[in-house]
């Protein structure tokens, strides 16, 4: 038998190839948009892909299975409650994918969605019992799936059935069976995932604090309380995965000059600068959206542009066109029409207008003496956290507007005011404090450290 996790940093994102080398057949579980990856990886190994299974319909990435199924003519397998509207093979509980001496088993085990679904592995030239399970968003290292991305109203409902997954399922497995999660840390598909990226169901029913013995009530409680924010565009991201995406295709470098790309600027397209901030500081186009191409880009895009918007990139190095634009279609922002091939010195040369300065950072008691002056310099304070955080303790006087609904209540703030934006450790804080530059406002201080820091130097909350 063969695995091999392939993880997308930032995202947290976790895909498997399995399969039996033996027999030269295996399959890829919860594929990225990467899909060359797995392809190499299958190559290496002797194997040919015949599966494409997911796990679950997708909140917070877009799958790469149309990629891959249209590369490899493999059938795409997935829940039959998943209500999926492409072509797919539906799986039941109790299901076996045979994929030469390896066998799959399809546990369906809803709560994260209704047609959540885990995988039980066992390699038949070794024993008939389960060596290790792939459990999708039902049980991570450390965690559990969160139940409220289907929705609000029926987080409570898929609470209940997370319980029943949990304790009545998954963990009548053996302690020694290996435990290979959808995600690892940085994912939003949790509250707070471990770094380590797999485990036995012996150590997660021990040490998992979600697993603490709980009444079903008082898990349900547990599960739909203080959980972080939700994905940006998770929305949308899960109605293109019920679906299906449309395949993305070669990815192939589009330089664009100047003048090719100002009549997409009037159309509407954004520009999207993924340079230093050192360099944004220095100089950028008026109105861009600076956000720079780090292992975050996928989690803070959704709360910053339009998701049906062109985008025209401008970037640091030409090399790095093919990595942002999978960090983009990762999220579901597939109309990247290519990359801006001169520099910001000819657009200066063409009379066309740039600017200097960038969102300022703040040390928490910078921003208690702002407040404290009385004078025109001090700053409306936005704290973008959830409810639940912001209910824990605050800025005084701060308004409360959630990362993900800033962009719809952008015209509560005055842009000739400055703004000052915090968020529970400065990184949130980090992708609205984009959102306010591209959106024209004077003044904007990003709050170091957060609340976190803010609390650290004794500085005095509001609950």
């Amino acid at each position: 038998m063969f695995i091999q996790q392939f993880f997308v940093d930032g995202l947290g994102c976790a895909s498997y190839l399995i399969g039996c080398e033996g027999h030269g057949v295996a399959a890829v579980v919860d594929p990225d948009r990467d899909v060359e990856k797995y392809l190499e990886a299958a190559q290496a190994r002797g194997l040919t892909i015949t599966h494409i299974i997911e796990t679950h319909l997708h909140a917070d990435h877009v799958s790469g299975h149309a990629d891959l199924a249209e590369q490899t003519g493999a059938a795409i397998y997935l829940h039959a409650a998943s209500g999926a509207r492409f072509a797919h093979q539906p799986l039941h509980d109790g299901d076996v994918i045979a994929l030469g001496n390896v066998r799959l088993t399809v546990r369906h085990t809803p709560g994260h969605t209704p047609e959540s679904i885990s995988l039980a592995v066992a390699d038949t030239t070794r024993a008939p019992d389960p060596w290790m399970v792939l459990t999708g968003d039902t049980l991570f290292v450390g965690d559990v799936g969160r139940p409220d991305l289907v929705g609000a109203a029926a987080a409570r409902g898929l609470a209940g059935e997370l319980f029943t997954s949990l304790f009545d399922n998954l963990l009548t497995l053996d302690d020694g069976v290996m435990v290979y999660p959808g995600h690892g840390a940085g994912s939003l598909c949790g509250r707070a995932i471990g770094s380590v990226r797999s485990s036995t169901i012996g150590y997660e029913r021990r040490f998992n604090p979600a697993l603490a013995a709980r009444t079903p009530a008082d898990f349900v409680d547990y599960a739909t309380h203080d959980l972080p924010e939700q994905p940006g565009n998770h929305a949308r991201i899960k109605s293109i995965n019920r679906e299906g995406p449309t395949p993305l295709g070669e990815i192939s470098p589009r330089p664009l000059l100047i003048q090719q790309a100002l009549p997409y600027f009037r159309r509407g397209a954004a520009l999207l600068d993924t340079r230093s901030r050192a360099a944004f500081v220095q100089a950028h186009v008026p109105g861009a959206v600076h956000l720079e191409a780090d292992d975050q880009l996928s989690n803070r895009v959704g709360f910053v542009l339009p998701p049906d918007a062109p985008i025209v990139l401008l970037l640091a190095d030409a090399a790095d066109y093919r990595r942002v634009v999978l960090s983009l279609a990762r999220v579901g922002y597939d109309n990247v029409v290519g990359y801006l091939a001169e520099s910001l010195e000819t657009w200066r040369g063409m009379g066309l207008p740039l600017r200097s300065g960038d969102v300022r950072d703040l040390q928490p008691v910078e921003l208690k003496k702002l407040l404290d002056s009385g004078n025109g310099e001090r700053p409306q304070v936005v704290d973008v956290r959830e409810p639940w955080e912001f209910a824990q303790g605050h800025v005084p006087g701060a308004l409360l507007i959630p990362l993900g609904q800033l962009a719809g209540r952008v015209n509560e703030l005055d842009p000739a005011r400055p703004v000052a934006v915090i968020c529970a450790s400065g990184s949130r804080s980090q992708s609205a404090a984009a959102l306010l530059l591209q959106k024209e406002f004077k003044t904007v201080y990003n709050i170091l450290g957060g609340v976190s820091l803010w609390t650290m130097r004794g500085l005095p909350l509001a609950q």
